[in-house]
């Protein structure tokens, strides 16, 4: 099929308009609650075609569409459909203004403390923030950009720790156990939140207050995955919660390899090295004890390395001998605790 014929196809689906499911489908909601809001809000296809079928308009669709950024925001929902209403809803018989439609921000919404149920977009969500609810259901939404600002909202309000423990975290866990109970369905839904709290990550620094720096040449701290280990977004949080403290790092990413590894340790003289194992196929104690017998340094004043095995594939007995960590908090304090308020480190050198 030409251009041509492709531009004349997407036009008469755009006249044509959408049907209930694929709306509730691209929204993460039931065609049921549509109904729902057509009858109690008038958040309805403005027009329906020959034998009554209802259809969808691109400004149909963008009216819910704000009618579920708002209610997952913590809206009332007759407040929210007013809004959406005023926003995107023209001269509908139920506005209430007869003036043109103004884009109107969303209703201030105070984020509360924990919450029992509400799970978001049918995500098995249990006692989690609010916040964790209107996440989940930009996730199942597809919506990245949404995302992007709950995300950057979260770290900004909240910190990287209590943003990744109480938020991100449970969101992830919800999604990946839809997945696991539904099959191949949700694999794009657990993909895209992945991929924005690792860029949410990243982009910490711009939302959070900029913080006192290690001086200059301070020894830092390795972060990698064990060899075979891809899992590594637990360890992009670590790393961003240790930047949010000034403390330097050294990330090395998924799956490094043993060579690559102590080639960097060598390179470095990290005052530190975690390993992160997500499994217990991947958790390798003979490397870990290897690394902490690495040692540099001037004779007489031989240095080597606090190595901190971090995820749920150390077990305790693989782990004995080594630092434990319950979570991001304990490794954010066990790992700063090795630096002064100079920024110096405290250790003690080894002697070798």
């Amino acid at each position: 099929m030409g251009t041509a014929g492709r531009e004349a196809l997407s036009d008469e689906t755009a006249v044509a308009g959408l049907t209930t499911g694929a709306v509730a489908r691209r929204l993460g909601v039931s065609p049921t609650t549509l109904r729902s809001w057509d009858r109690r809000y008038g958040l309805g296809p403005a027009l329906r075609s020959q034998g009554r079928h209802r259809r969808w308009s691109p400004r149909d669709v963008a009216m819910v569409e704000e009618m579920c950024r708002l209610t997952a925001a913590g809206a009332p929902p007759a407040e929210a459909a007013r809004v959406a209403r005023l926003t995107h809803g023209g001269a509908r018989p139920s506005t209430p203004s007869a003036g043109p439609p103004a884009r109107q921000p969303a209703p201030p919404v105070a984020v509360g403390p924990a919450r029992r149920g509400g799970a978001g977009g049918g995500l098995p969500l249990g006692d989690v923030r609010q916040e964790c609810r209107g996440l989940a259901r930009a996730a199942v939404r597809l919506d990245a950009p949404e995302l992007e600002s709950r995300l950057l909202d979260a770290v900004g309000q909240h910190g990287l720790t209590v943003a990744w423990e109480e938020v991100m975290v449970p969101t992830l866990r919800a999604v990946g156990r839809k997945w696991e109970s539904s099959g191949d369905r949700y694999v794009e839904v657990e993909h895209l939140l992945s991929w924005q709290v690792s860029t949410a990550l990243r982009r910490a620094p711009l939302v959070l207050p900029p913080r006192p720096a290690v001086p200059p040449g301070a020894e830092p701290v390795v972060l990698a995955c064990a060899p075979g280990e891809q899992h590594s977004l637990p360890l992009e949080a670590l790393d961003a919660a240790l930047g949010e403290l000034g403390v330097p790092t050294r990330m090395l990413g998924a799956a490094v390899p043993v060579e690559a590894l102590l080639a960097c340790v060598r390179r470095t003289g990290p005052v530190a090295v975690v390993l992160w194992a997500q499994t217990r196929s991947t958790a390798s104690p003979p490397l870990a004890r290897h690394v902490a017998g690495l040692q540099w340094g001037p004779a007489g004043a031989r240095r080597r390395p606090v190595v901190l095995p971090v995820g749920p594939g150390w077990e305790r007995r693989s782990a004995g001998g080594f630092p434990r960590c319950a979570g991001l908090r304990d490794a954010v304090e066990t790992l700063s605790g090795l630096y002064g308020a100079d920024g110096v480190v405290r250790r003690p050198p080894s002697r070798g």
